[in-house]
């Protein structure tokens, strides 16, 4: 990752005052075309990092990548009402990214909550999504695949060392798929806060459970919305995944916009994205719907 990177802020409006949300930008401002990568549901915009900077310095392609951290998460501000850590929110402050990014239009990459949250601003009228990738997500997610979840979502314990909290990330996202050594370490250590006595503690405001566990008490079906993006559509999933059932992922290729399906092998939910055949796979789709 020679590629430099800025790690920035901006203030966006919610019901209950101003918060700061982080992104870290990768590339050139003069950059043709700008890429919007938004995280899952407790992961941060870190994640995104060895495919930012790939796509930031690739000769082919000319892109900008912005990664922020939606609210809760990594750097940004924790929210004072754990009702706000929902979707209407988050599409209010990505709006505002795409704003400060300067730009009428961003090809999106978004991991499971970072994809619903691209679908719903992609159905709507005047979309500044030019095209889409989704991550392991689609307009269906069963009841029982939230439940396991909101099982480990909203941990508030300590980790007395940073072995230990990388122990537990490693348990809790196996379904990651194969990851080398060098991008668990990354991930493990942007995903945790060490405290001013040596602990550690995950990197996101364990509120966010809140709303995620009454929304978790039935199945999400978003087919209607689904079925108005109009714009191209990349759709990642992992073969093991239970959030995106085959069975959706064929149904998304037959309903709605026009959209192609990659599946990667001995992975669940999500696809890590760091692996070169990932990230290769997304480049390139990005390189045909840039043209």
């Amino acid at each position: 990752m020679s590629v430099q990177h800025k790690e920035l802020g901006f203030l966006s409006l919610g019901p209950h005052g101003f918060h700061r949300v982080a992104y870290t930008l990768w590339g050139e401002a003069a950059a043709k075309r700008s890429v919007l990568c938004v995280h899952g549901l407790t992961r941060n915009s870190r994640d995104f990092d060895f495919l930012a900077a790939d796509l930031a310095q690739d000769p082919d392609s000319d892109f900008r990548v912005a990664c922020p951290d939606l609210p809760g998460r990594g750097h940004s501000h924790w929210l004072s009402d754990p009702a706000d850590y929902a979707l209407p929110q988050y599409m209010s402050d990505m709006t505002a990214m795409i704003a400060r990014l300067g730009v009428e239009q961003v090809d999106w990459v978004g991991t499971s909550l970072g994809g619903l949250i691209g679908m719903s601003l992609a159905a709507l009228p005047n979309s500044p999504i030019r095209s889409l990738v989704i991550n392991d997500i689609g307009p269906f997610v069963p009841n029982e695949a939230l439940k396991r979840i909101g099982q480990y979502v909203g941990h508030s314990e300590e980790f007395a060392s940073y072995e230990s909290l990388k122990t537990y990330l490693m348990n809790v996202h196996a379904t990651f798929g194969p990851i080398s050594d060098e991008h668990w370490d990354h991930l493990c250590r942007h995903s945790g806060h060490q405290n001013a006595d040596g602990s550690w503690r995950l990197h996101y405001d364990p509120a966010i459970a809140v709303a995620f566990r009454q929304a978790a008490n039935q199945d999400i079906d978003l087919w209607p919305l689904w079925e108005q993006v109009t714009c191209p559509v990349l759709i990642l999933r992992g073969e093991e995944s239970d959030i995106l059932t085959r069975d959706t992922a064929y149904q998304m290729l037959e309903r709605g916009p026009a959209a192609e399906l990659i599946e990667f092998p001995s992975t669940g939910h999500a696809p890590s994205l760091m692996e070169e055949a990932q990230i290769e796979a997304i480049k390139s789709w990005l390189r045909t719907v840039s043209r």
